[in-house]
């Protein structure tokens, strides 16, 4: 029999469309979502789901520190599973883990979450832990909050590896109809290879390294083109360290494009991602349309994306923070694949294929909830 499923989030952005829609297709699920969540990012279209209930309002109690008003009047415990974010600041998720046990003894809860970061002080680490106790699965973005929660004591058989996903089935068409074109060769009427960054130009994406590391690269005579697409608070500082370093002929602030046929064609045809801050959902894009990633190697601050890029064959890691150091991995990268490109994408491809798009994340539910 299948399980009933409960979703309960404050929010949901948008890029959640995909596998929301799936499980809403394929599985019992109703949904559970504060009408009132504001958030600085698209939200996404509640009225996609068949059973979503708006009622709760997130209401904040002191500083950081919320609750859903309105959670105790939902018949939650008909529930076989309800699946929360793990927001340790949501008194209403304190409150819904005490319950378990308490009226609620055939709902299981699980938490769709970070998990763990590696970073957690010794006291995060006593909360977590106290959080963390009643909560039957956890649904997790990567292997190394897996491995983190399993070195502090987590039973591994609770531990879902569930990734992450954008529009896989709409990018795929895209991919499957993209062909190699001369963008970047008409553009900057040159043959250098083309280093990519798509996304904000906002100050934590730390994109004047890339500029920094092209430039050191220009003085022992290796030539790239920079491409920007996206717009930000950054432009501005990014274009006079552009002039400072010379690189004005192979810079293309292309600006924000929110057609995914041009952003797909963009990223295609570059040859190297470079996201010096946290990549994020920025890797799933670009390998999603064949271009490999280079990002820091400070996997406590990264977002769990990062586990996309393996090392040597879809990205690399720098040294955190390191300039040089990211000006050596742009290098030895295109020294390592000279004449792979097509090898590279296809890798690119099976890497996404493979893990990171809501058929494997509805597979794993799956799998989980109905032993499938």
């Amino acid at each position: 029999m299948a399980k009933k499923i409960a979703m309960l989030f404050p929010y949901a952005p948008s890029y959640r469309e995909a596998i929301y829609k799936l499980m809403d297709k394929e599985l019992d699920v109703d949904w559970f979502f504060c009408g009132n969540a504001k958030r600085n990012l698209k939200l996404f279209d509640y009225s996609l789901l068949k059973h979503c209930d708006l009622s709760m309002e997130e209401t904040k109690v002191l500083g950081t520190v919320v609750y859903y008003k309105g959670i105790k009047k939902l018949n939650l415990q008909r529930y076989d599973a309800i699946i929360c974010p793990g927001v340790i600041r949501s008194l209403s998720e304190w409150w819904l883990l005490q319950r378990m046990g308490k009226g609620m003894n055939y709902s299981k809860i699980y938490l769709w979450t970070h998990g763990w970061y590696g970073k957690e002080s010794r006291f995060q680490k006593i909360v977590k832990k106290f959080f963390f106790k009643k909560v039957d699965g956890f649904f997790l973005y990567g292997n190394y909050a897996k491995s983190e929660m399993i070195k502090n004591g987590f039973d591994a058989r609770k531990l879902h590896v569930i990734r992450n996903s954008l529009d896989y089935d709409k990018q795929l068409e895209l991919r499957n109809s993209i062909v190699e074109s001369n963008i970047y060769k008409e553009h900057f009427k040159n043959d250098f290879p083309t280093v990519v960054f798509i996304g904000r130009l906002t100050s934590v994406k730390k994109l004047d390294q890339i500029v920094k590391a092209v430039g050191i690269l220009k003085q022992k005579g290796e030539n790239y083109n920079i491409a920007f697409v996206g717009d930000g608070e950054m432009r501005q500082l990014l274009e006079a360290e552009v002039a400072k370093y010379q690189l004005r002929d192979n810079t293309w602030f292309y600006g924000a494009c929110f057609d995914e046929k041009t952003n797909a064609e963009l990223i295609y045809n570059a040859d190297l991602c470079v996201a010096p801050g946290n990549i994020g959902l920025t890797a799933m894009h670009v390998l999603m349309f064949g271009c490999p990633a280079i990002s820091h190697n400070n996997f406590k601050r990264q977002m769990p994306e990062f586990e996309s890029i393996i090392p040597g064959q879809t990205g690399d890691f720098f040294e955190y923070d390191n300039v040089d150091d990211l000006a050596r991995s742009i290098s030895r990268w295109f020294a390592l694949k000279s004449g792979c490109r097509e090898e590279v994408r296809k890798t690119c491809y099976k890497e996404i294929d493979d893990y990171w798009n809501p058929h494997y994340q509805l597979n794993l539910i799956k799998k989980v909830f109905e032993g499938k």
